[in-house]
């Protein structure tokens, strides 16, 4: 294992602990486009990994040069074959295992999210504030009396589950299991690992997601599942194991992601007192806030791996055709070519952009919704609860590695 790949290793295992951001500084100071060898999906193709932002952007927004589906470059998919090689052909299929948004390029990809853009639209999510605000309140209701609480369990896991499951039209009495589900499938899924009974979650999750469906074909209601099982009865716009891919990323993407944000950007907050105390001091901070903890330490490490759709060149690098490139998000966010001293915490930074949702035609469809999620759950958090602070010593925070990023597996704290 070469230099590169032992950094690589170190932060996708866990080995670096919490701060693996030295190490992202080393790599960035190897170069913008590293080779690396370590596998993802039992590959054993070359794969690169890009360190720095300007780079990352080539990458992201250039669909004609890096696809993320590998299937149309030489027939095979390695993620789908990792996770569908032992599989029974008849479970149904998840959008880890068939083809979602996330794992077909044009013109498929417009297809698809064009079904459910309609939804995801910042004015939309706009109109959910009353509802998340009152999930908000009602989640802190339950502990405030206490004095204290988990933040990860009572407060930003329930939030965003809770959102999405309401949208999507998943009954309450279901949701806890797939919050299990989903963590189950997120902790054992990742770069170069597939832990045992991951397969079986996939495939409980796919299985219930069916079941679901089949139950709103005969009782539709106003949720968007039902929007999307009218779409699929038109014919042609979405295929079975589309519809069933779509809704099992919604369901997942919905909800790990901003629970990350609403977790980890509250201990950034509690690392960095002196800005907790500006934002607490000025809430309508709250905005900018969000966009510099989704810089600072944002929920994914990487983004999906592209892979090169022919011979090309990237920061002086040759990249041959079917090459996997890697985003390393966490690292770009930290680019010190695209920011002013970028190893700090400055919720009054004016960010152009950056990499925490994505960038091109995969960006993030549920951003909109995350931002107002996060806006909502740190507002009402410090308004509610201004003397937050932690009830265990900060080395004792627990940390959990998951698909392709890093989180909090719980935060106790008194207020």
């Amino acid at each position: 294992m070469n230099n590169s790949d032992q950094m690589v290793f170190s932060v996708f295992s866990g080995e670096s602990g919490e701060n693996p951001f030295p190490i992202f500084a080393k790599m960035r100071a190897m170069g913008s486009v590293i080779p690396i060898s370590f596998p993802m999906g039992g590959t054993d193709r070359q794969a690169w990994m890009v360190t720095r932002m300007e780079e990352a952007m080539q990458v992201l927004k250039d669909s004609a040069r890096f696809t993320v589906d590998s299937s149309t470059i030489d027939g095979s998919n390695d993620v789908r074959q990792t996770l569908t090689g032992n599989a029974d052909p008849s479970a149904p299929p998840t959008f880890f295992t068939g083809y979602s948004m996330l794992s077909v390029d044009e013109p498929d990809h417009r297809r698809l999210r064009g079904l459910v853009s309609k939804t995801f639209t910042p004015r939309y999510m706009e109109s959910l504030r009353p509802r998340v605000q009152k999930l908000a309140d009602e989640l802190l209701d339950r502990v405030q009396a206490h004095g204290e609480m988990d933040l990860v369990k009572d407060y930003a896991a329930p939030l965003p589950i809770n959102v999405i499951s309401d949208m999507l039209g998943v009954p309450q009495e279901d949701r806890a299991q797939v919050h299990v589900w989903s963590n189950a499938i997120a902790h054992g899924l990742g770069l170069g690992k597939l832990e045992p009974g991951v397969a079986e979650n996939i495939r409980s999750f796919g299985e219930y997601t069916a079941h679901l469906v089949a139950d709103k074909r005969r009782h539709p209601a106003d949720d968007l599942i039902s929007q999307l099982i009218a779409i699929e009865e038109e014919g042609d716009r979405l295929s079975e194991a589309e519809l069933n891919s779509m809704i099992t990323l919604l369901i997942f993407a919905g909800h790990e992601t901003t629970s990350n944000l609403i977790a980890t950007g509250s201990l950034m907050l509690l690392d960095h007192p002196e800005q907790l105390e500006k934002l607490k001091a000025d809430l309508s901070l709250v905005p900018s806030a969000v966009e510099e903890l989704l810089r600072f330490n944002g929920p994914s490490t990487i983004l999906g791996p592209r892979y090169a759709t022919e011979d090309t060149e990237l920061d002086g690098q040759q990249i041959q055709k079917g090459d996997m490139v890697i985003v390393l998000t966490k690292s770009a966010n930290r680019d010190e070519q695209q920011y002013t001293q970028p190893e700090e915490l400055d919720i009054t930074r004016k960010i152009n952009r950056h990499l925490a949702l994505g960038q091109g035609i995969h960006m993030c469809l549920g951003a909109p919704l995350a931002r107002v999620e996060a806006d909502i759950a740190f507002t009402t958090l410090l308004k509610r609860m201004p003397n937050l602070r932690l009830r265990i010593p900060r080395d004792s925070v627990n940390w959990k590695f998951t698909l392709s990023s890093q989180g909090l597996a719980d935060l106790p704290v008194v207020f």
